[in-house]
């Protein structure tokens, strides 16, 4: 059994370029998910409120926080692995527990299992300043084929 890497392979700097290189689109239309850190096996976003983020009721669309969970499993496993584009989301699933505050959201990341061709880890989401959970979420990613 490989060992799970100590460190990250990827600086919160290198992924932070890396990531507005690959996608832009996270900044389109005005601010979009913030890389905070980076970890062994875990990385942390922030998403900043925006008007954009709401839905009727003025709360944190789940489409908002939905893409913050995404994107935060997907910078864990990319600061673990380097650089690899084409890993992509096979399942996510979502358990939103309470309405997020109008403020920051907090995408905590953690790899549950690191493997040669599947990526599974789980999100905890909370409104900035908060410690209750506003959304639970777990997620697998294929990853390509590594050329080693």
């Amino acid at each position: 059994m490989k060992p799970m890497p100590s460190e990250p392979v990827m600086s919160r700097d290198a992924l932070a370029a890396f990531l507005d290189d690959v996608f832009p689109q996270l900044h389109h239309a005005g601010p979009g998910p913030v890389l905070v850190s980076v970890g062994p096996l875990a990385a942390t976003m922030r998403l900043p409120y925006h008007e954009r983020h709401l839905r009727p009721g003025g709360t944190i669309s789940g489409p908002a926080i939905m893409a913050l969970a995404d994107v935060a499993l997907y910078a864990a496993i990319l600061a673990n692995v380097g650089p690899v584009a084409l890993a992509v989301t096979t399942n996510l699933s979502f358990n939103f527990m309470r309405k997020p505050e109008p403020r920051d959201l907090i995408g905590e990341a953690r790899l549950l299992k690191l493997g040669r061709s599947l990526a599974v880890g789980e999100i905890l989401i909370r409104s900035e300043g908060y410690d209750d959970l506003v959304c639970h979420a777990t997620g697998t990613y294929a990853l390509p084929p590594r050329r080693d």
